[in-house]
């Protein structure tokens, strides 16, 4: 039975083939002399000529085209990079449809200029003051129930600043960050546990826990990574820091992660590398940190039973570092809770099947992707079969006995997915290139060139218990030649390519991404998704409560207090109220602002110049804006999201008294 894009292609294509109008090869007697003939003006031929189009490039037009008004089958969830932020791309349209501000100010949504959000920022901040106003997001997890995605809920971690975020998919906000003080940065973060018991935050780079501080030459004895276990309360959406605990590991750099599944499930994987425990140092006389990091032959797989560890935290086998629950790592070690296996050096995935029974697992520096047995680790782990230990005395599972078998794939793997007919993807650094190979029998059936350096790819649900089989994503580094020159530093380029055929791999989009370097992503069906279009009267959308400063029209008022002047304020199209605010120099004044509009898209905002006031109420909203008026004079106020006919007119004034001034300021 042909797909829908088979029949669309039938549809509009084929015929076209037939009249002579796309195809100007052969075609029968007198095909050579049609084709000679001018193209009707504006028919496809044309136009293909005129832009220097193949049929394969209007094949791939059809599959991601997508009329006005038309929908998307798939939401990708990528990570924004140096942002801080999440892009929402619709699948195939490839159309960017939102960036959601997560760790850093985002102006056009009011994000970090009222209260709410400047307080939701402040929790992700260090605990010995300063202010962060950059992230590097990294990767965004989908909450899961049973090991599939669910649609409810967003994560995303900040490798920078070790940080995790929650974003509620009901109106794509961020509404929580939490912030350990446990670890310095965090890599193998935000998994989900298959029904979102825990987000995991893995860490990358050791450091003293809890921010301590030892001199490098005290690496191997007071540098450490840590593991944190974030407990996920589903009933309030929120992150539970005080039922959360972590677990202490060894100053290797712990890198990617994945959580088993089915078989695997109550067990965590951690890749790492710098098994060599290097540390740099190349003004002192010694070799880089990226040489030193790069001599074993191998690394350590990290298997991790989390359910087990649960019970070890319930019995108090833990201590407190930075106020967190920390099982110690001779404690790990004692409840057999952490073990080890070789794995090609350098990693930089592993990556679970979707019946859970096997790990995938890649090299940068190898050209296999090595597959793993979870039931050969577990036997292994049973009869206590080691090869030794690490010398922090962590058993090391033997490699061969360990692995199904390897397959030979290329240069520079990096990150495998899967789909739904048991082939496997993986990308190929070195090459810039993706995979298609066989989980049954290890064999490569095909490569697609990417441009260029690919990192991470995704595929339609491609790491949960049920994968799709339509679309990957390829998330490539470089962008050389492939769009129109904007200076030395360029975008991204996230390349679609359709995977629907078992015989051919084809492309059939490039996305530039000039936000940030953007790592990792996962694709959900749109179906999934159960987004609201107005918030309740008065909602706070960071707490999803109904504020207690609500204002509704005709209740507006100013109010002096002993704590300065609050504003009850409403928008609507096209006015504010009040549209005149009167406050004298020094006067601490509290913003309370209301969108009564209960019209879907019937977004306004709010600001005040000089006073850094930017705001952005969507129907229903409400948000707390707080300053000090230390600056006299008028100071114009509007509404900064085109509205209505009356835009323009939706507007006011601030007026700050100067001190001293000889007439009171009224109220």
């Amino acid at each position: 039975m042909r797909s829908r894009m088979q029949h669309l292609w039938a549809l509009a294509v084929v015929p076209l083939l037939a009249a002579g109008l796309v195809a100007c090869q052969g075609g029968g007697e007198g095909g050579a002399e049609k084709s000679k003939k001018a193209a009707p003006s504006g028919s496809l031929k044309q136009i293909m000529q005129e832009r220097g189009l193949k049929e394969a490039d209007v094949r791939a037009a059809l599959q991601t085209y997508t009329p006005s008004g038309g929908r998307d089958e798939y939401f990708m969830f990528a990570s924004g990079g140096h942002s801080g932020q999440v892009i929402v791309i619709g699948v195939p349209s490839m159309r960017i449809l939102k960036y959601i501000a997560v760790f850093t100010p985002e102006p056009w949504q009011g994000y970090g200029f009222d209260d709410q959000t400047k307080k939701l920022l402040a929790d992700g901040d260090p605990p010995n003051g300063g202010k962060l106003t950059w992230a590097d997001t990294h990767h965004p997890a989908l909450s899961e129930t049973d090991g599939d995605y669910d649609g409810q809920y967003l994560f995303i971690n900040d490798k920078a600043n070790a940080r995790v975020a929650v974003i509620d998919l009901k109106d794509f906000v961020t509404t929580q960050i939490v912030r350990s003080n446990l670890i310095r940065s965090d890599h193998g973060g935000t998994f989900v546990t298959p029904n979102t018991e825990y987000v995991v935050e893995g860490p990358q780079y050791p450091a003293p826990l809890g921010g301590e501080y030892a001199d490098i030459s005290e690496y191997n004895d007071k540098y450490r990574g840590a593991a944190i276990f974030w407990k996920f309360d589903r009933e309030k959406g929120r992150i539970d820091k005080a039922a959360s605990w972590a677990v202490e590991l060894p100053p290797y750099m712990q890198d990617l992660s994945d959580m088993g599944k089915k078989d695997s499930y109550g067990w965590a994987f951690f890749n790492s590398f710098n098994t060599e425990r290097a540390t740099g140092g190349n003004l002192e006389g010694k070799p880089s940190l990226e040489s030193g990091a790069s001599q074993n032959d191998m690394d350590y797989l990290h298997i991790f039973n989390w359910k087990k560890a649960e019970e070890v935290v319930k019995a108090g086998k833990t201590k407190k570092i930075a106020g967190m629950r920390v099982i110690p790592l001779d404690t790990a070690i004692e409840e057999g809770l952490l073990y080890f296996v070789g794995e090609p050096k350098s990693p930089h995935g592993v990556d679970v099947t979707p019946d859970g029974k096997e790990l995938v697992i890649s090299g940068k520096l190898d050209t296999h992707t090595t597959v793993y047995s979870f039931a050969k680790l577990m036997k292994l782990i049973e009869d206590k079969n080691f090869q030794g230990k690490d010398p922090y005395g962590v058993p090391i599972l033997p490699f061969k006995e360990s692995i199904r078998g390897q397959a030979q794939i290329g240069l520079g793997p990096l990150h495998t997915q899967f789909d739904d007919k048991g082939f496997a993807y993986t990308s190929l650094f070195i090459e810039s290139k993706v995979a298609r190979w066989s989980l049954k029998d290890l064999k490569v059936l095909d490569k697609i060139p990417v441009q260029y350096n690919v990192g991470h790819i995704s595929v339609t649900g491609g790491d949960t218990v049920n994968p799709g089989g339509k679309y990957l994503m390829a998330m490539n580094k470089w962008a050389i030649d492939r769009f129109d020159p904007v200076g030395p530093l360029l975008p991204q380029n996230f390349q679609l390519i359709d995977i629907s055929d078992p015989e051919q791999l084809r492309l059939i989009y490039d996305l530039p991404i000039p936000l940030g370097e953007p790592h990792y992503a996962q694709m959900i069906p749109v179906s999934r998704i159960k987004a609201i279009n107005v918030y309740p009267p008065g909602e706070d959308v960071t707490t999803k409560q109904t504020s207690p400063f609500k204002t509704i029209s005709g209740q507006e008022r100013i109010e002096r207090k002993p704590d300065g002047v609050h504003v009850y304020m409403t928008e609507v199209r096209s006015h504010i109220t009040p549209d005149t605010i009167r406050v004298k120099e020094g006067d601490t004044v509290h913003l309370h602002i209301d969108n009564v509009e209960q019209a879907h898209d019937a977004t306004h905002g709010f600001s005040i110049d000089t006073y850094n006031i930017n705001a952005s109420l969507e129907p229903g909203e409400h948000v707390d804006v707080t300053f000090v008026a230390d600056k006299p004079g008028v100071f114009p106020m509007y509404c900064t999201e085109f509205c209505s006919a009356l835009h323009l007119e939706m507007a006011g004034y601030l007026l700050v008294e100067p001190k001293g001034a000889s007439k009171e300021t009224k109220l």
